[in-house]
């Protein structure tokens, strides 16, 4: 059922997946036939990272999920993992449109929007992967859990805390050095709705074995690589210059996904300027580089 939409074209519904729902926003026209987009998010958020974009891109239809295990989707068992997250994701597109579309993916959503294109191909036309969707550079025979803790670090730590108050929480992300001078309504809005429970004992609505299982999968998981060597769809990567703390060291190093581009002729690369790994979605000029990309792929007949 569809829940009563927002002046700004915002409502959500509920598609059936294995083990119950997965809760999904919708923004832009109600027409199906209207130029539509997936939008995937990363591994700890929800899909209220999509708002710049929704913003950026008037007049398109914009369906996004919280994915299995996060955001009001956070009660659907495992296991994850991305061909999980690829069967979810092919659910809500054949109950919410007609035919391919192009496939936005931030961070995690990106590596789940490969395995989409490779799994369930007719339903996906093109793919615009933002800082995401390769192979994570870590060293060879380092273990899962230092993988979670080198790549996510603190946002690992975040989903085993409590947080007494709302405001506690939001004071938590304005301090988080990403959003530091990012601060917005719409950030806060993406923070409140993180949470679950009741005070004083809420938590992030991400579930840790979630996260962990399909972290484990973005740097040596054979879906993934499967999906990389029969890449058969246009595909746009979009690179953030700074990390998920706003560091100088990004997610992908400077010339790594170049060479990715070298080996697969389907793919190309693009980094977007001043933005870090979560600003690139949840700012107003990182946001407008990924709508150019959608745009670009919409018009690609």
């Amino acid at each position: 059922m569809t829940r009563a939409a927002s002046s700004t074209g915002y409502r959500t519904t509920d598609v059936e997946v294995r083990g119950g729902t997965l809760h999904t926003a919708l923004w832009g026209p109600d027409d199906p036939q209207a130029p539509t987009i997936l939008a995937v998010h990363g591994v700890t958020a929800s899909h209220k990272a999509w708002p710049y974009l929704a913003e950026a891109l008037l007049g398109v239809r914009i369906i996004a999920p919280d994915l299995r295990g996060r955001g009001r989707s956070n009660s659907l068992p495992g296991p994850y993992g991305m061909p999980t997250h690829a069967e979810d994701l092919a659910a809500v597109l054949g109950a919410l449109t007609t035919g391919p579309v192009v496939v936005v993916g931030h961070s995690m959503g990106a590596f789940a929007a490969l395995v989409l294109a490779n799994l369930f191909p007719d339903r996906v036309q093109s793919l615009v992967l933002v800082d995401g969707g390769l192979p994570l550079q870590v060293p060879a025979g380092i273990s899962d859990e230092d993988v979670v803790s080198a790549v996510l670090g603190p946002a690992a730590e975040r989903l085993n805390s409590t947080f007494p108050s709302r405001e506690v929480y939001r004071t938590f992300w304005r301090q988080h050095p990403a959003f530091s001078a990012d601060w917005t309504p719409l950030v806060e809005e993406y923070v409140d709705y993180d949470l679950t429970g009741e005070e004083p004992d809420l938590k992030p609505a991400t579930r840790y074995q979630a996260m962990a299982e399909d972290t484990a999968e973005l740097h040596r998981g054979a879906s993934l690589l499967k999906a990389l060597d029969e890449l058969a769809v246009d595909t746009q990567v979009l690179r953030a210059p700074r990390g998920l703390l706003n560091e100088p060291a990004a997610l992908y190093a400077p010339g790594y996904l170049e060479g990715w581009a070298a080996k697969l002729p389907s793919l190309r690369v693009r980094e977007v300027p001043d933005v870090n790994h979560y600003t690139i979605v949840m700012g107003q000029a990182g946001a407008r580089a990924v709508a150019n990309s959608v745009q670009e792929a919409l018009a690609v007949r």
